[in-house]
């Protein structure tokens, strides 16, 4: 027999505070750490480019969403093949900006944006049945790394 689980309870909500703690407060820190700067507004860009104000609500928004559906679904089981989908796409997220804005490696950083669209696409496969909200908060997430990824491919090319 399977439990259901209590979002509501103290523990549940105790925890869903510290994923939007580590996961907003990583992904700000790492976005101020890593700002685009001199060398970034120096780049050619394709004409749908962004402007660079977007780039901080968006993403403040995905965070969340993003902490979310990793909070459901750590308090579904925290050691299965989700949770696991969940970790690898959090740490390449993180790992791109540094790889992008700080190592100017703009190939490398497609390869990690790749891997990382992959990864939200094989979470959202994998938690539709088990848990559709949680799916459903990574919808937004991979329209929006796979739009990062055309734009990161488009930057590299022109580049």
């Amino acid at each position: 027999m399977v439990s259901k689980v209590d979002y509501r309870s103290g523990h549940s909500l105790l925890l869903l505070a510290a994923f939007l703690a580590v996961v907003i407060g990583v992904g700000a820190l790492i976005g101020y750490a890593t700002a685009p700067g001199a060398w970034y507004a120096g780049l050619q860009k394709p004409p749908f480019n962004p402007p660079n104000w977007i780039f901080g609500p968006a993403w403040f928004t995905l965070y969340a969403l993003i902490a979310i559906a990793g909070w459901r679904t750590f308090l579904a089981g925290h050691d299965g093949t989700a949770m696991k989908l969940w970790y690898g796409q959090m740490a390449l997220n993180w790992l791109w900006s540094p790889v992008f804005f700080a190592l100017h490696l703009v190939w490398p950083a497609f390869v990690v944006i790749v891997a990382v669209t992959l990864l939200v696409v094989g979470f959202v496969i994998n938690r539709w049945r088990a848990d559709r909200l949680s799916a459903a908060l990574f919808v937004p997430y991979a329209a929006w790394v796979g739009f990062a990824a055309i734009l990161n491919l488009s930057i590299a090319i022109l580049n």
